[in-house]
């Protein structure tokens, strides 16, 4: 087995054991755990190449050992939701910096201007929706913020929205885990919770992706 494979195959084990884990390292690190946490959810939120840490599934285990005594709780919803907020301003920030330098040929086959307009014009009519539906979905969680900065979703209008979908993304995460988390069917099962978790937050891409592909096929045989 290769070192990639078994550094995927890892992070897989750690993805589906988060109890486990997350156990062992506030019994080792204590207070510096909650510091842990806002790494891990700033980098997820805040990196556009770190899309494939742990969010939604974090946030609930995080939420479960605050129930038990192990964490508190209201240092994890503020650190976590700072981390949160914080990260998407850095991406969005990115996004405006560097989206009129890539964005500037008019006949580029991937970056043409006409992109750029394009995007700003979504964003202008659905930015406030698509930043709060981003949160809850991996993946375009990381990269909504960076596309809105790219956008020119003005700021005052992102930190808004921004701020509410950080607020109802931890609401909804950490306090299922806080109230869900040491029932003794999800203890029991906690890798399959954590694997459900997870599918379910990816199936608006997949209802999207199918939706398109039918579109496509309707508009061929038309």
């Amino acid at each position: 087995m290769g070192l990639l494979e078994t550094g995927f195959m890892t992070f897989i084990d750690i993805i589906l054991h988060l109890d486990v884990y997350l156990k062992a390292v506030i019994e080792t690190y204590h207070l510096w755990t909650y510091a842990l946490l806002f790494v891990v959810i700033f980098c997820e939120t805040g990196l556009i190449f770190t899309p494939f840490l742990p969010g939604d599934s974090l946030l609930f285990a995080a939420g479960a050992f605050a129930a038990l005594g192990s964490l508190n709780i209201y240092s994890v919803f503020f650190i976590i939701l700072i981390a949160a907020a914080m990260g998407d301003l850095v991406n969005y920030t990115a996004g405006n910096y560097i989206g009129p330098k890539i964005f500037k040929k008019e006949d580029s086959l991937l970056f043409n201007k006409k992109y750029l307009v394009q995007t700003e014009t979504f964003y202008e009519k659905h930015g406030s929706k698509t930043i709060i539906a981003a949160r809850f979905i991996p993946i375009i969680r990381t990269f909504a913020p960076f596309i809105a900065g790219i956008g020119k979703m003005k700021v005052l209008r992102f930190l808004f929205y921004n701020v509410i979908g950080a607020l109802l993304w931890c609401s909804f995460f950490i306090l299922g885990g806080y109230f869900f988390g040491n029932i003794s069917f999800v203890k029991e099962h906690f890798s399959w919770v954590i694997l459900g978790i997870i599918l379910l937050s990816f199936l608006p891409v997949t209802k999207g992706i199918l939706q398109s592909l039918l579109r496509n096929r309707q508009n061929k045989n038309q």
